[in-house]
């Protein structure tokens, strides 16, 4: 009988409610942030599909700048993550 390894990606659910792999994620070269690529990648470290330290190391981020990313995500939801007007949503 011959062991047969399938090889998985790993997959998390995204912000959208869609499938996210690290295909799917932002290039590393982003330099526009957007609400929906600030949600991807912290749904991707919250998932276990990247590592704090890896994400930070990949997008050029400190830790401090995507931590403030995930405390307005759980305080205020993706609309908390605008960067315009955010007196809207504290």
């Amino acid at each position: 009988m011959t062991d047969r390894k399938v090889k998985r990606e790993n997959v998390v659910i995204g912000p959208e409610g869609t499938p996210l792999t690290l295909a799917d994620l932002p290039k590393p070269s982003t330099v526009r942030w957007v609400i929906r690529r600030k949600a991807e990648v912290v749904a991707a470290v919250r998932g276990g599909l990247l590592t704090l330290e890896a994400a930070c190391e990949r997008y050029g981020l400190s830790a401090e700048e995507f931590m403030s990313w995930q405390r307005s995500i759980e305080s205020y939801g993706i609309a908390g993550l605008r960067t315009t007007r955010v007196q809207q949503y504290r």
